[in-house]
């Protein structure tokens, strides 16, 4: 499952896309005010992932790999992977890069934490794909149980659904053991753990890839109890794309970028819904050409693409942030104690936190073109193998 024409991938994890020299030239400005001012548009910018390369992010590498940067005006856009080295947010609020993607919760607690200003900008997972995944015999089958359990979890603010499903049902989080596994399901095989944390998208698979020793085949679903934070009051924004909000305000330019940005992501996001398994294969190339990746294969990346898929297209438009489901967010994160006892935030984000204002405009674009911006995604069927190859 290659990809014949790779037009835009390069390697070491780095897009760039080269383009004709953009003149200087005077467009309007994509700010809240509405004004118009000449200014020199962006042709070059850096987004920061928030893990390596994987079909999580495969609307960005599709982007790349298909033109649509350069479509939009880019020279060159480069897209940095972190494999837990970099903290997107923090990477942004350095100025190190140009947009983030990152998870809500995790932003808000940087928010509160430093005082910074972000603005989520293009909210791209509509739903959260994070499972809790047990034995089947462990007798945990639902967030009620996991009181004086070992829960695994990865930590830096992926623990908290975890408390904010345990803060909706009134349970006591203290009681519970927060134990750090690793980006595979060891500790769930090992026992290390009572309930592992999981991705639709990612763990879920990988465990489903490993040979039962028992049968001589690989695990099946039933052999699990499986909690999806999404069927809970716990359950959180992710993967949002997130840009500097002064910036925004006062620089015409760095505005106008961000909906051109968003016109090529939405262009990626749609190529990869359309087209799934060819999106799988572009990531795949990505990955395997980058300095650093986690070592998965080719099925395993046509199972995460498809997952994802489910995550991003629930029947709206690409990327707009619902209020309801922000508000459920928050109000998540504001209810939730941690295992010592502490407040995960305690006062509401500002205002400008969020924005629909700039896909909106991306989206408007796109609709005039003809692009199919919304609509809901027909799952492939993807069989996985042992060790997704």
């Amino acid at each position: 499952m290659r990809h014949s024409t790779r037009r835009g991938l390069a390697a070491v994890a780095t897009a760039a896309i080269a383009s004709l020299a953009l003149a200087a030239c005077s467009a309007p400005s994509s700010d809240d005010s509405g004004s118009s001012e000449d200014f020199e548009p962006l042709t070059s910018i850096k987004l920061q992932l928030q893990w390596l390369p994987q079909a999580q992010f495969a609307g960005y590498y599709v982007a790349a790999d298909q033109g649509f940067f350069e479509e939009e005006g880019f020279d060159s856009v480069e897209i940095v992977p972190s494999g837990g080295d970099i903290v997107p947010q923090d990477a942004l609020v350095a100025g190190d890069v140009d947009f983030a993607v990152a998870w809500v919760p995790k932003v808000l607690g940087t928010l509160e934490a430093t005082g910074v200003e972000l603005t989520d900008i293009a909210q791209v997972f509509q739903k959260s794909g994070t499972l809790q995944v047990s034995w089947a015999d462990s007798g945990i089958e639902s967030v009620a149980d996991f009181e004086g359990k070992r829960i695994g979890s990865w930590g830096y603010g992926n623990e908290w659904e975890i408390f904010a499903a345990m803060a909706a049902e009134d349970l006591d989080s203290t009681s519970v053991s927060i134990t750090t596994q690793d980006f595979s399901m060891n500790a769930l095989l090992d026992r290390d753990v009572d309930a592992a944390q999981a991705m639709t998208y990612n763990e879920w698979a990988q465990i489903l890839e490993v040979v039962n020793p028992a049968t001589g085949e690989l695990y099946q679903p039933e052999d699990f109890n499986v909690i999806s934070y999404e069927d809970t009051e716990g359950a959180m924004l992710q993967d949002a794309i997130w840009a500097d909000t002064a910036r925004l305000a006062d620089d015409p330019a760095y505005a106008d970028a961000a909906v051109r940005f968003l016109e090529a992501v939405i262009k990626g996001w749609v190529f990869a819904r359309d087209n799934p398994e060819e999106a799988a294969s572009i990531t795949y190339d990505a990955a395997i050409n980058a300095e650093a990746a986690f070592p998965v294969g080719p099925v395993h990346q046509l199972w995460q693409m498809n997952e994802v898929n489910k995550l991003i297209w629930a029947g709206g438009d690409f990327g707009l942030i619902d209020s309801a489901a922000w508000d459920k967010t928050v109000a998540g994160a504001l209810a939730a104690v941690n295992q010592d006892g502490l407040n995960l935030i305690t006062t509401e984000p500002a205002a400008s936190a969020y924005s629909n204002d700039y896909i909106q405009q991306a989206l408007d674009a796109l609709a005039e073109e003809g692009v199919e911006v919304g609509g809901e995604y027909t799952p492939i069927e993807v069989t996985l193998t042992e060790g997704g190859q």
